[in-house]
């Protein structure tokens, strides 16, 4: 091989290789991550001290003063109905990432391997349309669905199968179909990509060696797809817990989540301190989860 056809030559020395590598005394790779770091530093990092610092400030008589106190956190723990939408998010949430996995699975599998090749971008397409209806409208449409005159209790009432509306919206199953609907469109694409990632050869050497379509896929196919329903299964868990619209639309008041009571304590009694140390409890649950799906979380394995 040519000594240009390597841009250092087939005999640079690593001294070479690295003074080659630097621009303005530093490596390259070094100026190219600063960007990155500066703006991750100004809208993530300096925001979340100012939060973690204002969750231990007071309210005094509706101004912030800057006193440092735990009595915010006391609070919160003390507050059932506080910590009761912590629980009802996370359950909401839990519930929504299951069914959305056992729903996106069989489609991401059927789609992968009984759909041929040149229709399966065309399906990925309509399977993407949605993303393109506004969050808001997706919603509404689900409530004009579920409402007590709407399309389902409308149907039943015509048919003669029910006298009375049944009570399908506002509820925290409304609230769960909504998100149902869109993050069984996510999972399915995740899932789809570490399907087709998957060599062929493995599951036919496998049928090869007698194990039956069962065992092919417990042994071969649904462990090496873990790391796309993993990556899906973290962002619907996160993008789920911290929704507002959703649950506000779909779900009401009847049972207030976590996103909801942020909103509560910011919009009707200006209480920052209050509504800073329940972000920074929403952020826990989100790193612990984070930490739990951490081994399966590497985007080029998807």
């Amino acid at each position: 091989m040519a000594n240009n056809a390597w841009p250092f030559g087939m005999n640079s020395t690593a001294a070479e290789i690295k003074e080659t590598t630097k621009l303005g005394g530093l490596p390259v790779t070094r100026w190219a991550a600063y960007p990155a770091l500066a703006f991750s530093l100004l809208f993530f990092v300096v925001p979340f001290l100012i939060m973690v610092a204002v969750s231990f400030w007071q309210r005094v008589y509706g101004r912030l003063e800057a006193t440092w106190t735990t009595a915010n956190y006391e609070k919160f723990f003390s507050k059932s109905y506080l910590v009761e939408a912590l629980f009802n998010s996370i359950e909401v949430t839990v519930t929504t990432t299951l069914i959305s996995i056992l729903v996106a699975y069989p489609l991401a599998y059927i789609l992968a391997h009984k759909v041929p090749p040149r229709w399966q971008r065309v399906i990925l397409l309509l399977t993407i349309l949605p993303f393109w209806t506004a969050y808001v409208v997706r919603s509404y449409s689900w409530l004009l669905v579920l409402s007590d005159n709407g399309i389902i209790n409308s149907t039943l009432i015509s048919i003669g199968l029910i006298s009375e509306p049944l009570h399908l919206a506002y509820t925290r199953g409304a609230t769960i179909l909504g998100f149902v609907h869109f993050f069984t469109m996510l999972l399915t694409l995740t899932i789809y990509a570490s399907l087709i990632q998957i060599p062929q050869n493995y599951r036919h050497a496998a049928a090869d060696l007698g194990a039956s379509p069962l065992q092919v896929f417990l042994r071969i196919t649904l462990p090496l797809s873990i790391p796309g329903v993993a990556v899906g299964a973290f962002l619907t868990f996160v993008i789920t817990i911290g929704d507002y619209i959703t649950p506000q639309i779909l779900g009401g008041n009847t049972e207030v989540l976590i996103p909801q009571a942020i909103m509560l304590q910011v919009s009707r009694s200006a209480n920052f301190p209050m509504a800073s140390v329940m972000s920074i409890a929403l952020m826990v649950v989100v790193t612990g989860v984070y930490l739990a799906f951490s081994r399966h979380l590497k985007m080029d394995r998807v």
